[in-house]
């Protein structure tokens, strides 16, 4: 999809009176949105909550409180988005969250989806 801008120009130096006027069209391509993707934690029953708080605070950037209520979201019904972001972005959190949890033994999950 494209728009197109018109532009009136009008060369005066030949003609006072302006009645050269021609009409410029310039085509500029509509710039799409890169799609966004939702980062999903799942539940687990081994992973120990004070860990998946840890995580939400350290790779989310959530404060203590909104970390606590996010995990008890994943505790009591099994998964939870815990941020949308750029493809990049999503791919670069769920390798950061799935490493730091394997270093630390614990088989927490989290994956991405297309929003």
């Amino acid at each position: 999809m494209s728009k197109h801008a018109v532009i009136l120009m009008s060369d005066d130096s030949d003609h006072d009176d302006g009645s050269d006027t021609g009409i410029l069209t310039e085509t500029r391509q509509k710039t799409k949105r890169p799609p966004l993707y939702k980062v999903l934690l799942l539940n687990d029953d081994y992973t120990p909550m004070e860990f998946v708080v840890h995580i939400l605070e350290r790779f989310f950037g959530l404060n203590h409180a909104q970390s606590f209520e996010l995990m008890l979201t994943v505790h009591k019904k099994g998964v939870a988005v815990v941020g949308v972001f750029s493809y990049e972005v999503a791919e670069t959190k769920v390798s950061q969250v799935m490493d730091f949890a394997r270093r630390h033994q614990h088989p927490l999950q989290c994956t991405m989806e297309k929003e």
